[in-house]
């Protein structure tokens, strides 16, 4: 094995607070693998961990999700073997590194279609995006969402797959190229306007009705604007803080709103199973291989160079994905 090193945290904070380290990883353990990361993918959980938001306990790695070449497996893994392409979605940070060692229950195996780096970028988001289509609810054909930062990780991968659900897609993004990103992936509307107009805009395209669903992973910025567009016993999926979480929410609110329904979910609690992971990651495949859901990596950062791609992605300056190379 060569060596090993990873990126740690001893404490929240800024990007100042991120370090790397010679380590040991070890060898797996029963119903344990080691991993060769080859990529790791960037997400906003991993700035949340790191800044506090989501504690984490001290001192920890970051990062939730990576690709690579299994390097050795436990006495009794059966299920994978040495020298094979997997894909990993971790319940514990540790994905900034050149090597993991993991349970076998988070793999998943990659088709020869996808790269590594494909893989390593889409898992969450794209895990994420199947819970939030075709699990919280799922959108029916002629239902209008409302999605928010269109443009972003997630984003980009809920717009084209809603559009092939039979949705009408209004896409909300941060600027005016970004939103053009969005209508060019699918949206038949897309708007880059203040918070404060979007859900006008929302109503006057849906005869004043508002949407369907609306998923939202900005959250308190843009809260205000969800549930003013939300129509009649309307779903909001609140996934995300990446403008801060969300301020407490009182029932009668969404009383007033119409009877709608609000959830909060995370992707964990939708791969429990081995049947829900399969299940997953079968659907986000078969649509990347498609070519239903073009995956954009539109930032690759040499992982030595986190910090830097933490101050890309919070200020928002990222599009697509963003992977870390060891």
């Amino acid at each position: 094995m060569s060596a090993a090193w990873r990126i740690v945290m001893r404490r929240p904070g800024g990007v100042e607070v991120l370090e790397r380290e010679a380590f040991d990883p070890g060898d797996p353990g029963p119903g344990e693998v080691r991993v060769k990361i080859s990529a790791s993918g960037l997400n906003f959980i991993d700035t949340y961990h790191r800044s506090g938001l989501y504690p984490l306990a001290l001192p920890t790695g970051l990062g939730t999700e990576c690709a690579g070449v299994l390097e050795a497996v436990g006495a009794d893994v059966t299920d994978f073997v040495p020298g094979q392409r997997v894909a990993v979605l971790m319940n514990r940070p540790g994905s900034y590194a050149t090597h993991a060692v993991v349970s076998a229950d988070q793999l998943f195996r990659i088709p020869d279609a996808i790269s590594d780096e494909i893989a390593a970028a889409v898992m969450l988001k794209g895990l994420t995006a199947w819970m939030l289509l075709e699990k919280c609810r799922r959108l029916q054909a002629g239902q209008t969402v409302l999605i928010h930062a269109a443009a972003g990780g997630v984003g980009s991968l809920l717009v084209p797959w809603a559009k092939a659900l039979g949705g009408l897609v209004i896409a909300h993004a941060g600027s005016a190229e970004k939103a053009e990103r969005a209508r060019a992936a699918g949206a038949g509307h897309a708007f880059s306007c203040d918070f404060n107009a979007l859900a006008s805009k929302a109503r006057e395209v849906t005869d004043g009705r508002g949407v369907d669903l609306v998923l939202d992973g900005v959250g308190a910025a843009s809260w205000s604007a969800s549930l003013a567009a939300i129509a009649p016993r309307g779903l909001i999926v609140s996934y995300g803080n990446a403008s801060g979480p969300v301020p407490p929410v009182a029932p009668l609110e969404l009383a007033r709103a119409g009877s709608a329904f609000l959830t909060r979910p995370t992707v964990y609690d939708y791969i429990r199973t081995a049947e829900e992971r399969a299940e997953g990651s079968a659907r986000l495949f078969d649509l990347i291989v498609a070519g239903t859901l073009p995956i954009a990596i539109g930032q690759r950062f040499a992982l030595d160079d986190v910090a830097t791609a933490h101050s890309a992605l919070e200020a928002r300056k990222t599009t697509g994905a963003t992977i870390l190379i060891p």
